[in-house]
């Protein structure tokens, strides 16, 4: 699989499929396909997919192991110049979806869509604590340790508990939009929350939703954090987002 490089980084992503630009961005923790495996065949029989890993994730390398969610913005419309894409539809999950977030609002003209699964619009540090390194040590979180080192040893060249800090203090501070900066948010959205995500739910999506101008939303009853992946409705969620982006063509606007 190919790696791009532009600016500090070497952006290891995973393309596939024919057809409009479709850019899936990752959750926390996780790394660009990993995060959604269960969309996989769906989309690549309709659109080009791109499933790049961000900064400081998976297997994208650079020489600084910080990084925050508006320079996952930056980086991500980099992505997108240097692989020639004026345009492109945006699917984004928990961290990925708050980077959607931004990049909707500063970089409206390259985002013909959004798409955002398991946020809210707004910063929730619940939990935050039980992912700080020192935490998984005391409570010999080994398990989650392991996985880690070795999902994203590549970004973080072995220092897994500075991955942990840096994703932990992004946890808390982003995302930092306004309500005057979301309701400037002028593409199509579909907004998307398992009806029992600790983070979400069906009131604070209905509040994004009010925000976001010509937004629609929908909550997946009996879903999580993640109402996308597999043993919980991927079939749903795939068919309401082929079906939103579908009306939607990038290339008739």
């Amino acid at each position: 699989m190919p790696y791009i490089p532009f600016k500090d980084l070497n952006v290891f992503y995973e393309k596939m499929g024919n057809g409009e630009p479709v850019i899936f961005l990752h959750s926390g923790y996780s790394r660009g396909i990993l995060a959604f495996a269960s969309q996989l065949l769906d989309f690549q029989s309709k659109y080009t997919c791109y499933y790049p890993d961000f900064r400081g994730h998976g297997r994208t390398k650079c020489s600084s192991l910080e990084w925050n969610t508006p320079q996952l913005v930056e980086d991500t419309i980099g992505f997108m110049d240097a692989l020639g894409i004026s345009r492109a539809h945006l699917i984004g999950y928990s961290l990925g979806a708050n980077v959607g977030l931004y990049g909707a609002v500063h970089y409206p003209e390259r985002v013909s869509t959004l798409t955002t699964i398991g946020t809210s619009g707004y910063a929730d540090p619940t939990g935050v604590e039980q992912f700080e390194p020192e935490w998984l040590l005391e409570q010999e979180q080994q398990a989650t340790i392991n996985q880690m080192i070795e999902r994203h040893a590549e970004a973080h060249r072995g220092n897994w508990q500075e991955h942990m800090r840096q994703s932990a203090n992004d946890w808390r501070l982003y995302p930092q939009l306004t309500s005057e900066q979301l309701s400037s948010i002028r593409c199509p959205s579909l907004l998307i929350t398992g009806e029992n995500d600790p983070f979400v739910g069906e009131t604070k999506i209905k509040q994004l939703s009010s925000l976001i101008k010509g937004s629609r939303y929908l909550v997946v009853q009996g879903g999580s954090h993640r109402p996308h992946m597999l043993r919980e409705n991927p079939v749903l969620v795939n068919d309401a987002i082929l079906d939103f982006i579908g009306s939607y063509p990038i290339f008739d606007r």
